[in-house]
């Protein structure tokens, strides 16, 4: 099936084009949840709850743009509700301290480097992980990441800042990377 009839059969309702919508774009989409999810099974329950949202609104998808994209829109935000929801944002975000992510070489040691670097991702505190994932993987601004986590900007420049300082220290614990010289750190990479 080509986009357009995936996305003609959703808007009639049509069950196939809806499967068919599900399978193309849910390995991705998990990917984007898991990323902000602490366990699996909040990944999947994200992924579902973020579908359902796909299904409700789809008639609101104008057809200028990415399809994908406009999924992809509808997961983060069904993401952050659903740590919003299960006050998993809030508990960490005050603390003190990618597998679709785009590769340019698709090497066995650049995918494992990616996949590594994900999974430190992970390990940051859910507040930070959020604001990161948000800011240099899907590319929102402090502005649009504190409208949408009910946050100060200057609280979004904040976490994302000690998120890549945190996340500089696993990877370097991990010898993941080396100690970065003066003139290089995660921190100047991901600006």
């Amino acid at each position: 099936m080509t986009e357009q009839s995936i996305l003609t059969g959703c808007l009639n309702n049509d069950p196939v084009a809806q499967r068919e919508l599900y399978n193309r774009y849910s390995p991705k989409m998990l990917s984007v949840c898991y990323r902000f999810a602490q366990k699996r099974e909040d990944a999947e329950d994200m992924l579902q709850e973020g579908f359902i949202r796909v299904f409700t609104q789809i008639k609101s998808f104008r057809n200028s743009g990415s399809f994908e994209g406009w999924i992809r829109r509808i997961i983060v935000h069904t993401c952050i509700n659903f740590l919003k929801k299960h006050k998993k944002f809030n508990e960490s975000l005050d603390l003190a301290y990618v597998t679709d992510v785009q590769v340019k070489e698709e090497t066995v040691p650049s995918l494992m480097m990616v996949r590594q670097v994900v999974e430190c991702i992970r390990l940051l505190p859910i507040g930070y992980r959020t604001v990161l994932n948000l800011y240099a993987i899907e590319g929102y601004s402090h502005k649009e990441i504190a409208q949408m986590l009910d946050i100060e900007e200057s609280t979004s420049r904040s976490q994302c800042t000690r998120a890549k300082t945190m996340l500089e220290t696993i990877l370097i614990k991990k010898k993941i990377i080396e100690k970065p010289a003066e003139t290089y750190s995660l921190t100047a990479a991901f600006k």
